[in-house]
Formats: structure tokens, sequence, C-alpha cells
């Protein structure tokens, strides 16, 4: 079937996820994907793209790895699942021991779920029995950052409520405690960086404190708000919430679905700081990118609250389907075998050359901000660089730019107008100059003529 008739076939039936689907097609080029090469997907036409978002954030080694495909075979010869729920099962067993083994230190015990939202929803339902279990039954309230993203199942959705994307669903939202984004770059004060980091730290501190006897979690992306576009925080930031939490019987929730598995530049953002939060979600690159796999993991002193008599009402009655699912535990242990033995090791000298390669788009007179974290980047969009005043959202200019970068042979998604560069840590060096070389040329080609 030539890419005609997918494209035809694709508007009679498919609904993408985040897509104006009146404007699905519009566009060219329009890409379907058909097979994938490295860190390269090839479309039906044969042309090649440098997967520039990592596939949504996802993808570690590359598309098509040898010992990822080998383990994924090998587990199809064995069972591809079997529940958890009455039973065991070998690949999942092992795997939460590697999982325990690379976490930060502290967090012993996992529970397996199949997406980043689910492994957000397990972690806000086992905080809030947590605190009845113990005696706080007032501590049901979580506080979350504005301009969070933490999945879109109406827990996760509720802790990052964006009107833009959920209006149509406030009503199913529950209430939250938000704190400000520790994000500089918009705050008209304009602070020194020590002194808005400073500045920062204390409010959320104070917020924390104020509602302590209400709060069950804070609930909090470290170091980096992906889906906000990349908002890094300040140093110090993630240590302090930590702080104001342990102070005031709050449980602390890190989710690096988005952050985890080398994406900042360590397996976990958290580990940056110093930090052992009560409850880490994983998901995204816990496989690879291969497999919907996610795991919240927790500690002793959590876990232990659900342990009692059956009657007494203890029991964490949640589940799914494919927790723990076989095929791809397997697939996620082999690729935590390379993040251990090839990406960790080359991550230092790759984030630095990327650093490198981005000094000259800083000088752009449309780029307002470039903010880097790892291999996370965001680059921002305005018409005015000296007023900071933003592209209007109906120009689209984020997402032309991403169009313009298809012309160069790389595939990027904006966020509104902050333009993404989320490569595979696994990414060679020279693959990263393609990618920011084309990201050069795009924003040029667009904000110049806006």
């Amino acid at each position: 079937m030539n890419t005609a008739e997918l494209l035809e076939l694709d508007r009679r039936h498919l609904w993408h996820p985040f897509t104006q689907m009146s404007l699905w097609g519009a566009e060219d080029p329009v890409l379907v994907i058909d097979r994938a090469e490295g860190f390269h997907l090839v479309d039906t036409d044969g042309n090649r793209y440098l997967d520039g978002v990592s596939s949504l954030w996802c993808n570690v080694h590359g598309h098509r790895v040898p010992e990822l495909d080998d383990a994924a075979r090998a587990q199809l010869n064995r069972v591809a699942h079997s529940t958890l729920l009455g039973l065991s099962q070998t690949e999942a067993i092992l795997l939460a021991k590697e999982l325990v083994d690379v976490a930060p230190r502290g967090l012993t015990r996992v529970f397996f779920s199949d997406a980043g939202a689910t492994a957000v929803e397990v972690a806000l339902k086992m905080a809030a029995q947590y605190q009845v279990q113990v005696g706080r039954p007032e501590k049901r309230r979580f506080l979350a950052l504005a301009e969070a993203y933490h999945g879109d199942t109406v827990g996760a959705l509720s802790l990052g409520y964006s009107d833009w994307f959920h209006r149509a669903f406030a009503h199913l939202k529950f209430d939250v405690v938000t704190a400000p984004a520790p994000h500089a770059y918009r705050d008209p004060r304009r602070l020194p960086p020590e002194e808005f980091a400073a500045d920062a730290a204390e409010r959320v501190s104070r917020l924390i404190a104020t509602h302590a006897d209400t709060l069950a979690a804070v609930v909090m992306e470290p170091l980096v708000q992906g889906a906000a576009g990349m908002l890094v925080h300040p140093p110090g930031y993630l240590a302090a919430v930590a702080r104001a939490c342990r102070a005031h019987e709050v449980l602390l929730v890190c989710d690096e679905v988005a952050t985890g598995f080398g994406r900042t530049g360590t397996m976990f953002a958290c580990e940056q700081e110093g930090v052992v939060p009560d409850i880490l979600c994983a998901a995204k690159g816990l496989s690879g990118g291969y497999l919907p796999v996610a795991a919240t993991l927790t500690t002793e002193r959590v876990f232990g609250a659900f342990l009692g008599a059956f009657h007494e009402g203890k029991t964490f009655f949640h589940g799914h389907t494919f927790t723990g699912n076989a095929l791809g535990c397997a697939v996620s242990r082999a690729s935590l075998r390379l993040l251990r033995e090839r990406v960790l090791p080359a991550l230092p000298a790759r984030v630095q050359h990327l650093h490198r390669l981005l000094e000259p788009l800083r000088a752009l007179r449309h780029v307002g901000d470039l903010r880097q974290r790892g291999l996370m980047v965001g680059m921002e969009l305005v018409r005015d660089r000296a007023t900071r005043e933003p592209f209007p959202m109906a120009d689209r200019v984020g997402h032309r730019v991403c169009m313009a970068a298809r012309r160069h042979g790389v595939i990027l998604r904006p966020l509104g107008n902050v333009v993404v560069l989320m490569p595979a840590p696994g990414m060679p060096e020279a693959l990263l100059d393609t990618l920011v070389t084309a990201a050069h040329a795009a924003i040029v080609a667009i904000t110049e003529a806006a």
C-alpha cells in the first residue's frame, strides 16, 4: 500500500493525540513512518529523518537495537504476559531488583504499571492511602507546580491542569495547592540568578508549611518541567522542597517519567541534589522506548503502612491488566544493562558537546531563552528579545519551525513557542551536530520571515 492510500485510511479512521483533526494532513511533508534504522525513522517513501525527540522522549538507545530485539525475541519464546495478581513472574521479579539497584538508595519496593500517567496515579493513591493508614486522614491534598504536566488521566491532569488542554475536564479534577513554577525567564522581577533561586525555594517551602496539616504529598518533576517548555529549576530548589516535606510529614513524589534514565545527565534527576523521594515514578525510557512499561518505586516506610491482616483493609487495591508484563520487563532489563555499561559513562562528554553546539543559537535574535539540563533542551522563541514579547500563539511559530526542520531531515516537536530538542541519550555526537544544525536553520528560516 502506498503513502497516499495509507494517508487516506488514516484520515478516515485514525484519531491522533493532541491533534486538531480538521488540520491534520494539511502540512507538507506529512510523514507515515514505516521502519527505523538506528537513530533515524524511515517513511513509506524511503525518506530518512533523524529522531530528534526520541519518539516522544522515550527512546534511549536508538531503534532496532540488537540487544533489545534479542531480549524481546527470547522472551517471546517463553511467555509474553502473565498476570501478577495471585502469581509472580520471573522477569518482573528480576527487573524490580535491578531497578532498586540503580534507583536512589532507600527506594526498595516497585509497583509496575504501563505508562507515565498510570505511574503517577499509583503514586497519588499510594500517598493518600499511606496518610490514612498512619493515622493522618486529614492529609489528603496534593501540592504541585504551576505549568506542570504529569499525564492525562484524571488524577494526573488535576496536578498539572492546563486550561488549553483540559478545560472540558475541569469539573472532573480534584483541588490541589499550586506553587509558582520556578521559571526565572518569565518572572517580571528579573532577579539575579542566586536571588531568584533563594526566593523560589523560600516561597515553595512557606507554601508547604502553610498547608502542611492537609498535604499528603508534593508531586513534582525534578530539575526540569518538561512539557511546560523545558523549564529548568534553579539549583537547590528540589533539595529545598525535600527538606520542607520532611519537616512536615509530607511525602515527596518525584515524577521522573521524562527526566529519568539519563535524560538530565544521570540515571535519575533527583540524584543531582542528593534527594531520595518517598515515591519515584518512572516510565518512557524504562524499556528503552520499546514497550509500555512503568514503575512506581517507594520506601520500606511507605510499604510497611500497607501491611496487616486482610480484614484491616490495608491492602493497596490497585492494579493493571499488564502490570509487570513479561515481554516489557525483559526488554527493560536489557535496556538497563546498556544504560549502565554504555550510555551513562559517555553522557558527560555528550552533554558538554551538545552545550557547545547550542552556543550559536543563543545569539539568534528570536531565541529569547535557551534552557538545557543534560540532553533536555528548550529554545523559547520570542518576537522581541529585549522585551521578551512572545510570538502570538495563533502564528504557530514553534510548529512552523518543526515543519521546516523536516526539510532538513530532522523530526522535532514544539511546545507552543518553545522548540524542544530531546535526543536519545545514546545518540552519538556526530548526529547531535546534525540535529542542532537543522534546528538552527529552521529557526532562522521561520523567525526571520515572521
